[in-house]
């Protein structure tokens, strides 16, 4: 039984506060607590009647002067009938008391210790609220409503985190807030879940437990017949024939065979099973030439040099330098092996590009499109050349409101195939309006925050935002040209979504290394992943490369990256090939291949679910920009 009653008396004056449980008697809780300060007077008059003979005066018997129980702290068991343990602790000039039962057959120790913990407790929250340990009844009396609360809280049994945030909200304005401050921070430090999020846990696995409680499953006859004749013919004793007369077997209908019943090559020789493959000797020994392993391996031949030397064309108009072509053994189409070079921009045979000054430029000179917007005509009278075009560009990049949007990073690393960690962070930037449209004025507005069921902690910039509780935040602050982050929060992993799941295989046979990467798209993304790009760092400098589909190697770092333009968010896996022959055998170990991917999206939407929304249902304070999340740490090993 832990801390009945918390009472603060003074040394000299009537008691100051009585807390008790609801099921404590109050009369019973005055009971001790007067027989304690009857203990405490007879102490002290005992005490100066030894030293003094002579008659005091009544002030004198209420002085501390050697009373006993002066001390810092300690325990007392008063009361006849009804006793109890008394805990105490003397702070300057006030005692803070505990009651508890006194009874030797319940562990009085572990009655004392919980009634010091609550005591400990009590005497921090009176030091804090007379701002130092200069504690008097005049200043509990100015703080009476806040000690009154947060000593009901500390009787009901608090931690060390709930008391470090009731202390520091004590001289708040708000008793509410002090009271109802994170009831669950405990819970939330040790990073457990709340009860309301795990509730339906509890009633699911109950429901299945009385499912499957009357949950009968039955046998067929059939196959509880031939259960008991197998039993039957294991548990009868076979009788061994002292006679030459034998009663001849009777012929058995043939039983049906089972159907997943296991197969009869099980019980034949090692020798049997694999003698239909045939060892190839030739293939068997390992060939010390690299060449001869790679005798089989399909590779692309490099061109010839001439065709990788720039030509020069001297055609008038068409003058330069024309780089070479490389051709693959692929049998490509003619369109794809030039793919990319008529492209209006992709240079190579564009003939504008090499026309010459001194040929006449035959482009119609005709006004059109924005240059009609620019001239005189579209233009308002007495208006100057351009300024209609310039207006309408400026209307559509200037900024009305405040912008607010998030910025998100993805981090996993995945095992092949299993997913081994992952993290989501996320950052909420503030860009005000330019300091010369705001005349100095301050930006201040209200928004609520939505979908924060998953998030493992925040953190607020408190010159800037405040918390309203409720998912309701203040944000009042200078303009500033840079944008301002106002939060950072991170997402617990079991509710961090993946946009992309990603597999590495590998394969090192001999000298020859396989890498393959299999990746496919989250159904449930807004939209799909556009201009993605998967990275394979590489264990050596290949000298020979084949990939599927086409890829760039770059040396330098040993990296090959393959460029996706897009990952649809429905269909089959996306798969991403690359053969070469490496020098380290396979018998002499495995080589490390790293695989990545890097991504990035920018749109309405966030990779968490988080939205920003206004405080009321009227019109927005604030402009809600485009949210971006891109791959952080995104690994596949």
């Amino acid at each position: 039984m832990a801390c009945l009653a918390i009472s603060l008396q003074p040394v000299n004056g009537p008691d100051i506060l009585l807390q008790t449980r609801c099921w404590f008697p109050v009369s019973r809780a005055l009971a001790a607590v007067s027989a304690f300060r009857l203990a405490r007077l007879h102490l002290a008059r005992g005490k100066q009647q030894q030293q003094q003979p002579q008659p005091s005066s009544a002030a004198s018997l209420d002085a501390i002067g050697d009373d006993p129980l002066a001390a810092g702290s300690g325990q007392l068991v008063v009361g006849v009938e009804s006793q109890y343990r008394v805990v105490y602790r003397l702070v300057n000039s006030i005692y803070v008391l505990g009651v508890t039962t006194s009874s030797d057959h319940a562990s009085p120790a572990v009655h004392a210790f919980a009634v010091a913990d609550a005591v400990n407790q009590a005497v921090s929250v009176i030091v804090a609220a007379c701002r130092g340990i200069d504690v008097t009844p005049e200043k509990v009396h100015r703080k009476y409503p806040e000690v009154y609360l947060a000593l009901d809280l500390v009787l009901h049994g608090v931690g060390s985190v709930r008391l470090s945030q009731i202390l520091a909200t004590i001289h708040g304005d708000n008793l509410a807030r002090m009271v109802n401050s994170s009831p669950d921070a405990e819970a939330r430090a040790r990073g457990a879940d709340p009860w309301s999020s795990v509730e339906h846990l509890a009633h699911d696995r109950h429901a299945a437990r009385d499912g499957f409680t009357g949950a009968s499953f039955e046998l067929p006859l059939e196959t509880l017949a031939a259960g008991d004749e197998f039993s039957a013919s294991n548990i009868a004793p076979t009788s061994a024939a002292t006679t030459g007369d034998e009663a001849p077997p009777e012929e058995t209908a043939p039983a049906e065979k089972d159907p997943f019943a296991a197969s009869e090559l099980v019980n034949k020789p090692e020798e049997a099973l694999v003698g239909g493959f045939k060892k190839n000797k030739e293939t068997a020994i390992v060939v010390a030439d690299p060449a001869a392993a790679l005798a089989g391996l399909e590779v692309t031949t490099l061109p010839p040099a001439e065709a990788t030397k720039p030509t020069f064309i001297g055609v008038e108009g068409f003058e330069g330098d024309y780089g070479g072509i490389e051709f693959g053994n692929e049998e490509a189409s003619l369109a794809e092996a030039f793919e990319g070079f008529n492209a209006p921009f992709g240079g190579g045979l564009d003939a504008s590009e090499f026309v010459t000054t001194t040929k006449k430029d035959h482009k119609d000179k005709s006004i059109t499109g924005l240059e009609l917007l620019a001239t005189s005509a579209g233009q308002a009278p007495n208006a100057a050349p351009g300024t209609l075009l310039e207006n309408l560009v400026t209307k559509s990049t200037e900024m009305t409101a405040p912008e607010v949007y998030i910025v998100e990073e993805i981090n996993a690393e995945f095992k092949e195939s299993i997913l081994a960690r992952v993290g989501l962070k996320g950052t909420i930037f503030l860009r005000t309006l330019p300091l010369k449209k705001v005349a100095g004025k301050e930006t201040e507005f209200s928004f609520r925050l939505e979908g924060t069921s998953g998030m493992k902690k925040a953190a607020l910039q408190s010159t800037v935002l405040s918390n309203l509780e409720n998912g309701m935040f203040h944000v009042r602050t200078p303009s500033k040209d840079e944008p301002i982050p106002i939060m950072k929060y991170s997402f617990l992993p079991k509710h961090s979504p993946l946009p992309l799941r990603m597999r590495l295989v590998k394969r090192h046979n001999g000298t020859l290394l396989s890498v393959m990467i299999q990746y496919t798209s989250n159904p449930m993304l807004p939209q799909p992943l556009s201009n993605v790009t998967f990275i394979v760092k590489l264990p050596v400098d290949p000298t020979l490369l084949n990939v599927s589909p086409k890829a760039v190697l770059n040396r330098a770092e040993r990296e090959l990256r393959w460029h996706i333009p897009d990952i649809p968010l429905k269909g089959p896996a996306g798969r991403l090939r690359a053969r070469m022959p490496v020098d380290q055998d396979s018998k002499d170990g495995e080589l490390d291949v790293v695989g990545m991917v890097k991504f990035a999206y920018k749109g309405p939407f966030t990779l968490s679910g988080i939205k920003l929304c206004p405080a009321t249902d009227g019109t927005a304070q604030f402009n809600n920009v485009g949210h971006t999340f891109s791959s952080g740490s995104y690994l596949c090993i």
